[in-house]
């Protein structure tokens, strides 16, 4: 049953993707904003393996998400009064925090 569901939500994702969503702006506090474009800045240009376990594999996406997230804040992040990064982010890039919240509130 979760099974399908979850394939139902790809769908819907992709449909979500296609369609061109406008681009929401976020304010991220400073310190996450340092570690966001810390990530971006990071060289990891090691190998990703053949195979590779679906909890190492959504680490990996999660740490790029957060690498793009950084990059946007570096090309067009504006500071706020309080020393914020305020910046216009994808749909998607916004989704995979939020789900990368989820799962850290629930450990």
């Amino acid at each position: 049953m979760y099974a399908n569901d979850a394939r139902v939500l790809g769908l819907i994702g992709t449909t979500f993707r296609a369609a061109g969503l406008p681009a929401i702006r976020v304010t991220v506090p400073a310190a996450l904003a340092e570690r966001a474009v810390a990530a971006w800045e990071r060289d990891d240009a090691g190998e990703v393996p053949h195979r590779e376990d679906p909890a190492v594999r959504l680490q990996r996406h999660r740490a790029g998400a957060l690498a793009l997230i950084g990059l946007a804040i570096t090309e067009s992040g504006k500071l706020d009064a309080d020393g914020n990064s305020v910046v216009d982010l994808s749909p998607e890039l916004v989704g995979i925090a939020m789900a990368a919240a989820d799962d850290h509130l629930h450990r």
